[in-house]
């Protein structure tokens, strides 16, 4: 026999650990060459391990959520060879993907007469048996012979009422008879329904890409100091324009709100430089970037990602709309790359229909500013003398104030304001 002990690579990122965020064996497992062996994440990315020779597990470098170093033995693999001998990829041979939630456990499924009463754990039911008598007559049954309606079945239903125990002096039972069923029912021995069960208490480890936020999160609101501005805009022409281009749009993809508002971003932000930025606060150096490369905060199964649309500005509306639907795919599956998650330098967040009255969002460190549109509303407005209904969102800004001042902030938001409620001028040279 001889022990393989494969070392964690150098997987190109210039990182010195990384975090153990699945095992794909365990100790005892026979694995085979080219075997993925564990998932382990960098910053935004999943880097799948792959087994280099064939053998039984014998040793695991720790579980999941801990942090391994470059270089640090992940797995040791008990083998058919002669001689003891180390494994080190050179390159990790590896694919990059966003994290992804493992799938879920396989189970058999469970006999009858058993009750699951915990996660892996089941136990046989107590065995009743009943008459026949019994049988025919249960309340299941009983409640299926008595005439109601189906919103009188289900309104029962909901207040755990047997329609068998219900006095009706017609044919079927009514609405009327179940007012006064729970009126004077207690004296037939009705009972309230129960309250909804709690779940137990349950403690979830805060691993891999959950905890990439939390750090990300917590560092960002721990050294930047937040400021947010909020303006209402009138999107009442812009929607009617936006309707006007998805119906005669063709073959080409349909066109959100958010194409439109990066539109009227990249054609605003010329004039401010200073929100277009990174801040490396240890360097003490904000550069201002040139092109704008936009961050799309795309909710996922595995959390809150961020893919990029490289070069905003060099986009029409339709290129935009393509991007915006193939990057949120890709965030959603786990098929976008390291590449395609990072070098962001602006970023714009949103709930869509879910959004509320504002947001506070909070900045994509090392940017120094975010935008949050929120919901559309339907409102009466002042149109001089006359009370028109127009369609209202109000748009909301977080700033590093270290780096942007609040009159640059509103200023920025002002002249987005101009393109989104002259929508033409999104088109005009």
């Amino acid at each position: 026999m001889a022990r393989f002990v494969f070392k964690l690579p150098d997987i190109g990122e210039g990182i010195s650990e990384a975090e153990i965020v699945t095992w794909h064996v365990a100790i005892g497992d026979r694995v085979e060459e080219d075997q993925q062996l564990a998932d382990m994440m960098t910053d935004k990315a999943t880097v799948e391990m792959e087994s280099p020779v064939s053998g039984v597990v014998i040793e695991l470098a720790g579980e999941a959520g801990d942090q391994v170093a470059i270089g640090a033995a992940l797995v040791v693999i008990e083998t058919d060879g002669a001689i003891e001998e180390v494994f080190e990829a050179e390159t990790p041979g590896v694919q990059d993907v966003a994290e992804t939630p493992p799938p879920p456990e396989t189970r058999s499924p469970v006999d009858a007469g058993a009750q699951v009463v915990g996660v892996g754990e089941v136990t046989p039911s107590p065995v009743v048996e009943l008459s026949s008598t019994a049988s025919r007559s249960s309340p299941e049954k009983q409640q299926e012979r008595v005439l109601a309606s189906p919103a009188v079945r289900g309104r029962a239903a909901d207040l755990g009422i047997d329609l068998a125990g219900v006095k009706t002096d017609s044919d079927r039972v009514r609405h009327a008879d179940l007012d006064a069923y729970l009126r004077y029912g207690s004296a037939q021995g009705y009972t309230a329904p129960t309250a909804a069960r709690t779940r137990p208490d349950e403690a979830v480890k805060v691993i891999g890409m959950r905890r990439r936020i939390a750090e990300n999160m917590a560092a960002s609101k721990r050294a930047i100091p937040h400021f947010t501005y909020v303006d209402e805009i009138d999107v009442t022409a812009l929607e009617a324009m936006r309707g006007d281009l998805n119906a005669n749009r063709g073959a080409r993809p349909k066109l959100t709100l958010l194409a439109l508002l990066i539109v009227a971003i990249c054609r605003t932000i010329p004039d401010f430089p200073m929100l277009n930025a990174r801040y490396d606060d240890e360097a003490g150096v904000v550069t201002r970037h040139g092109a704008v490369h936009l961050g799309m905060a795309t909710q996922t199964d595995a959390g809150l990602m961020v893919p990029v649309i490289r070069d905003a500005q060099d986009r029409n509306v339709w290129q935009l709309a393509n991007e915006i639907t193939r990057l949120a795919e890709a965030a959603r599956t786990g098929k976008a790359s390291s590449s395609e998650l990072s070098g962001s330098t602006l970023t714009v967040t949103s709930l869509g229909a879910l959004g509320g009255i504002a947001t506070t969002p909070v900045i994509n460190r090392p940017e120094v500013a975010i935008l949050g549109p929120n919901k559309i509303v339907e409102r009466p407005v002042f149109r001089g003398d006359e009370i028109v209904r127009a369609k209202l969102m109000n748009l909301s800004i977080s700033c590093d104030h270290r780096v942007v001042d609040g009159w640059d902030a509103a200023s920025f938001v002002q002249g987005l304001k101009r393109y989104l409620e002259t929508p033409v001028l999104l088109f005009a040279d």
